[in-house]
Order: C-alpha cells, then sequence, then structure tokens
C-alpha cells in the first residue's frame, strides 16, 4: 500500500463526513477501505518543509546526566543537595554551569540549554524508552524488560528516517553509533528501535565499541574507570573501538567488483525462495545499504576515525567518546539524516557513587573536548545551522547526595526523572538561551515545564517535518508523529 501514501508523510485531515463515517471506531481502528479516501485528502493537504536543518545529531548519556553538578548548579542550596563543584561564568551574561565544562562555557553562544524537561519515572529501561521514543507513557503492553517489542513506539530516529527523505542514496537515513545500548545483564534496551512501524523501520546500527567487559564504563582508552569503585573487575579494560573497515580489497576494480555483487543477488534469490521470513527481509535491507557504502569512497572515510589525522584526533580526543562524535560529524556531512551518539555503554552516567572524581577525571573532560571540538567543525563548515544537536539522558539525578557504602567510597545521585537538563545547539537553535527552570533544589521543574513529547517535536519542527506528519505501523494504519510542541523560544 506504499504506492498509496503521499509523497510527504502527513497526518491525515479528513472531511466531517469521513470523520462521521469513521465513526466510534476512531482513526486508528479504520479499516483499508477508508485508508484510499482518507490519503487522497491528505496529499492535498500536505504541508511544505518549514525547517532550518537537515540533519540532527543526538547525543545520548546512557544513565542519566546530573543537572546539578552540568547545567543547573545550585550553590546556595544547602551543602547535600549543592555538591562538590562550583559554577563558572559563560562567555553569555547570566548563565553559569559546571567549572569542569570550560570548553562549553567559552561556547555558550552557540547553544541553549532546557532546565526543565519532565517525566514520570526513575527507572532506567523505561525512562530510556521514553526519552528515545520522545513519549512520557510506555506503548501497550510495554512489559519493562530489557528486551525491544513489535508494539513499542518507535524511537525519534525510526520516525526521523522515515518522514524525511534521504540526502544520500549511499547511506541510511537514521544510524545509532558506536553500539546499542546494552544492559550490564546482558539485556538490549527497548527505545531505538522501530517497534509498531516495523523491523524494517530499525536504524542502521554501527557497532564499533565491543560489549567487553560490562563492568568498565567511561571513554576508553583514556577514560575508562569501574562500575563500582570498592569492587573494581579482576581484569583490565581490553575493548578496542572498531570502526566499520569498507575497504574494497586489492584489485577489486569496477568489473570485478560488478560481478561479484551479481553472484551474490545469484545466490541470495534463491535464498528468498526459500525463505520469505521478517528476518531474512530485514537482512536483506542491511546488506544493501552495506554494498552501498562500500562503494561510496565518502562514506568510507566517514567511518575512518580511529584513522583520522593527529590534528583531529588531538581536538576530538582519541577515545570511543571522541571518535564517535567525529563519525557523527563526517555522517551528517556525507548526508545522513539523523545520527544517535550513544556516549558511555552500560549506563556509564548513573552516578551513584565517587561522583565527583568520575564526572571531573573520567567524564566530563572527554565530552566537553569532543562535544566543543563538533561545535567548531559544524560552525567553521558552515554547518552548525543546517545541523540540530540535542544532549539528553533517561533523567536527571536527585537533589540530595547520598553514599552507597557498599559500593562506593563516595557521594552520589540516584535516579530522577522530576526534572533534567537538556542541550539543544545548531539548527537554527538561540545560542545563550535558558529555557526553563527547576526550583531551588533542583528536583522539579518551576517554570515553563517540558516533556519528551516537546523535545521530540523540536527535533521533528527543526527537520521540517510538518505539523499534519503521520508513520505508519505494519498494519498500514497512520499515527501522529507530533505528541507535543517544539519548545517555544529556542529558536
Amino acid at each position: 500500500m506504499d504506492s498509496l501514501r503521499p509523497p510527504y508523510p502527513t497526518h491525515p485531515r479528513f472531511s466531517r463526513r469521513t470523520a462521521i463515517q469513521a465513526g466510534a471506531v476512531g482513526l486508528l481502528g479504520m479499516g483499508a477501505n477508508h485508508l484510499a479516501a482518507l490519503r487522497a485528502e491528505t496529499q492535498s493537504s500536505a504541508g511544505n518543509a518549514s525547517g532550518t536543518a537537515k540533519s540532527c545529531i543526538y547525543i545520548f548519556l546512557s544513565g542519566g546526566l546530573t543537572q546539578h553538578e552540568s547545567f543547573d548548579l545550585k550553590p546556595d542550596a544547602p551543602a547535600e543537595v549543592r555538591g562538590e563543584f562550583n559554577p563558572i561564568s559563560t562567555s553569555t551574561s547570566g548563565i553559569q554551569i559546571c567549572e569542569h565544562l570550560p570548553g562549553l562555557a567559552r561556547r555558550s553562544q552557540l547553544w541553549s540549554v532546557c532546565r526543565s524537561l519532565t517525566h514520570p519515572t526513575n527507572g532506567h529501561t523505561l525512562g530510556h524508552f521514553l526519552m528515545l521514543t520522545g513519549r512520557s507513557v510506555a506503548s501497550p503492553g510495554f512489559s519493562g524488560e530489557r528486551v525491544q517489542s513489535a508494539s513499542d513506539w518507535p524511537s525519534i530516529a525510526s520516525i526521523v528516517g522515515d518522514a524525511i527523505p534521504p540526502r544520500n542514496n549511499n547511506l541510511p537515513p537514521a544510524i545509532v553509533l558506536p553500539e546499542r545500548l546494552v544492559h550490564w545483564s546482558g539485556g538490549v534496551i527497548p527505545g531505538a528501535y522501530g517497534g509498531l512501524m516495523g523491523r524494517h523501520r530499525d536504524p542502521f546500527f554501527i557497532e564499533a565499541s565491543p560489549y567487553g567487559d560490562p563492568m568498565w564504563r567511561g571513554a576508553y582508552p583514556e577514560y575508562t574507570f569501574p562500575n563500582q569503585g570498592k569492587k573494581p573487575p579482576q581484569h583490565p579494560d581490553e575493548r578496542v573501538y572498531q570502526a566499520p573497515n569498507l575497504k574494497i580489497e586489492e584489485g577489486m576494480g569496477g568489473s570485478r567488483f560488478t560481478n561479484r555483487l551479481k553472484l551474490l543477488a545469484s545466490i541470495d534469490e534463491q535464498r528468498k525462495q526459500l525463505e520469505r521470513s521478517a528476518d531474512v527481509q530485514s537482512y536483506d535491507a542491511q546488506r544493501q545499504r552495506v554494498i552501498s557504502m562500500l562503494a561510496d569512497q565518502k562514506v568510507r572515510q566517514a567511518f575512518d576515525v580511529t584513522n583520522a589525522d593527529a590534528k583531529t584526533q588531538e581536538r576530538y580526543g582519541a577515545n570511543s567518546f571522541g571518535w564517535s562524535l567525529l563519525m557523527a560529524y563526517r555522517l551528517v556531512e556525507a548526508g545522513v539524516n539523523l545520527v544517535q551518539v550513544n556516549l558511555g555503554n552500560n549506563e556509564t552516567w548513573d552516578t551513584h557513587g565517587d561522583a565527583f572524581p568520575r564526572l571531573k577525571d573520567k567524564l566530563f573532560p572527554p565530552t566537553d573536548r569532543a562535544l566543543c571540538a563538533l561545535l567548531d567543525d559544524l560552525q567553521s563548515n558552515g554547518l552548525l545551522d543546517e545541523t540540530l544537536i540535542v544532549m539528553a539522558g533517561e533523567f536527571g539525578r536527585t537533589p540530595k547526595l547520598s553514599t552507597l557504602t557498599d559500593s562506593f567510597t563516595g557521594p552520589g545521585r540516584d535516579h530522577w526523572g522530576g526534572v533534567q537538563s537538556v542541550f539543544f545547539a545548531g539548527g537554527g537553535v538561540k545560542g545563550g538561551t535558558v529555557i526553563g527552570s527547576s526550583d531551588k533544589l533542583g528536583a522539579y521543574p518551576d517554570s515553563d515545564p517540558q516533556k519528551p513529547e516537546n523535545m521530540a517535536a523540536t527535533i521533528y519542527h527543526t527537520l521540517g517535518i510538518p505539523a499534519t506528519a503521520a508513520w505508519y505501523d505494519e498494519s498500514d494504519r497512520p499515527h501522529h508523529i507530533y505528541d507535543g510542541q517544539p519548545i517555544k523560544g529556542l529558536t
């Protein structure tokens, strides 16, 4: 039924007569006989793209960034709330952030922060799900288990990948790197997948970061630290960043490469005749993407981050955080619509204990360095206005410090969905702007509260997806893309 869809995804607008015909069944319960007429009316109502950005880089800090130690310090709060870090002034009058983010402080004219995003869970798994799908409520049937499900809401990455025409036919429209979000127990954290849209709408995963020992965290090889300070792993962190190697073997010229592809196509055609499962079709799509990427020299260069020149490695940092943001920059430059960058596996930002030395020495230095290099490169190459950057975690951290004495020596903060700070830059975002505020303890929004739906809507709007847009589930039923309004004051 794809041929019946509008040329640009829209949410169906239909006449009063059509609505009456639908009756109590509701839009999502309509039969296929209603959908053709519904789409016919939609084609005439589709708006033109009005966003300023062509791409989005969504930096996800798995574990939950503490607002008190980053973008929303509370220096006048009691000691058990304010913590050990001091605020410093930025280049924008009136805006202060953590002293251990000096590069971002100098570049405050390029970014904004929303200090009032809130959602209702303190759980890692559901928190990931809400912030990766842009929803405040779990999908019906969500079990809370660490496994993806066909009944899940689709991820922001899947929606963007489906809604916006690709800018480079040799690249997937949405990519997640450098790894899937895998919990230390081995379960895959849901929220980053196609869900109700189908497996074929999953973003493309570049798994450059091996899973390794789940008790190690941080930006290896320079900034690793043990999961529990009092119970370090018995073996060192031996992970090696493995950027995809998309090299054509020596002597594989144009004709030989073409012949090899023809042979593969012939073999695959025979296999397809024997097995037509969804998994096989998903494999076919992934294989075709890899072949397309293999044939594009610019794409191959985008992945080759560990062999970047010395000056580039110095600016971004020769570690998993720096390589990942460098790869994101190159992929956006090459034409990817959305790149989700998971900075830190195994809930690296889950600072329950020893939080201050870990943030000061292990987490903030590689993040500040790589994010500043990303901003500088986008700005110097004229791509910053075309590239929206969003940085968030699954939640914030508790207002009050605590110490888990069995695992850590020093204090930290626990999970807290009540409020978090979300970073925005590029894509027409007004630099030097603060949206909303938290209360005096950094516990709940005090003004202009925002939800994950508003963050997602900001991404969709900035990328030019019309307010009438829809995504389609595997039964070809339309669903609203927008479940909230873009955050006012950002652009």
